[in-house]
């Protein structure tokens, strides 16, 4: 590895599609616990409930005609334009997604070819050394490829790379189930720029994988609904579960990142979490400071979008930071010489956590 080479992010984007669906939308739905008895509370109040514990009023879904393949060769394109590079000379694209291509009606993956081959297609991209593949890492694949890419630039196999996070979990989610309120569609994209003595850039990272315990708190299995004659298989999670995990790892795992780059936690300007739960967002930056002796947390440092956004699984971190680095976030900006961290958690279970510097 070649310590003087950085990763420094030179091109972001991302796509939020055009459909809004406010809480209101899952009104008329029969909800059951996953056991198959019906809930009997009203929806009002299962509603009421979801928004408190999650902070998600309403979130975005595709449009029939859209694939995830679509959505990421949307941001892409964003990330291309704004980063003013000839995409022929990328080197790697590293899709990012958990469900490959659905269509509407359907839970059936499709992801022959890859999303990053159909992306790399959609590109018009005809360099061969431009390779392109698909990262299944759960909500974090976004963030863990942004740490393969780092490995790449710093082992001088790469110079240009661009990472992006495509998801449409509207396919995927039982009607029937009130977890699947939590989930949207979306795609984030950048590309990394290695550059030869840069005070910017990747300064270190830390990935774990739990799955002794684990590896099933997030899954795939039939409706909710006992009657529903469909054999589809819908994403699934103990949240309990997930909330306590990602409590207890997700800020030890931030911690080693910030120990590896040798920086405080009162250098860290933001720290962009995926947009799982917003409660659970908080209670992890809390747990976080704790860890460094702080009883409170400082304001302004977590930027959140999962109130209009939802959680786009892959599509949330980088579809944050785009939003703040082109401006588009009210009261959060990035200025020169600042650290923030990005990190993760989620199915398999993986925790991922990244140092940045400006």
């Amino acid at each position: 590895m070649n310590d003087n080479i950085k990763s420094v992010i030179i091109g972001t984007g991302h796509y939020a599609p055009i459909n809004i669906i406010p809480n209101d939308h899952f009104l008329e739905h029969s909800f059951y616990e996953k056991n198959g008895e019906a809930i009997v509370r009203g929806n009002t109040e299962i509603i009421s409930k979801f928004q408190d514990i999650t902070e998600i009023e309403e979130r975005r879904y595709a449009d029939p005609d859209q694939r995830a393949s679509d959505l990421g060769f949307l941001a892409a394109q964003n990330a291309i334009e704004s980063s003013g590079i000839d995409p022929e000379k990328l080197d790697y694209i590293i899709a990012a997604h958990n469900f490959g291509d659905i269509a509407p009606g359907s839970t059936r993956p499709d992801v022959l070819p890859t999303i990053g081959s159909r992306i790399k297609h959609k590109l018009g991209i005809k360099n061969p050394d431009c390779v392109a593949y698909d990262l299944p890492f759960g909500c974090p694949g976004w963030l863990q490829g942004m740490i393969q890419a780092d490995y790449f630039i710093r082992s001088g196999d790469a110079k240009y790379i661009l990472i992006i996070g495509t998801e449409t979990l509207s396919r995927v989610i039982d009607p029937h189930d009130r977890d699947s309120m939590i989930f949207a569609d979306g795609a984030g994209a950048t590309i990394l720029e290695g550059k030869q003595n840069s005070a910017a850039g990747i300064l270190a990272h830390k990935t774990q994988t739990h799955t002794h315990e684990e590896a099933y708190y997030l899954y795939s299995a039939r409706s909710s609904n006992p009657d529903a004659d469909s054999q589809e298989q819908f994403i699934k999670m103990d949240g309990r579960k997930i909330y306590e995990y990602a409590l207890k790892n997700v800020p030890l795992v931030i911690q080693q990142a910030l120990q590896k780059s040798d920086t405080d936690i009162t250098d860290v300007k933001k720290v962009l979490v995926h947009q799982a739960n917003g409660k659970m967002d908080e209670a992890i930056l809390k747990r976080l400071f704790k860890l460094y002796g702080y009883r409170d947390t400082p304001s302004n440092v977590m930027p959140m979008t999962i109130s209009t956004l939802g959680n786009s699984s892959v599509a949330t971190i980088p579809t944050l930071l785009d939003l703040i680095m082109k401006n588009r976030m009210q009261d959060h900006q990035f200025e020169s010489g600042d650290r923030i961290v990005l990190a993760s958690v989620g199915a398999g279970m993986n925790i991922n956590a990244m140092v940045y510097q400006f």
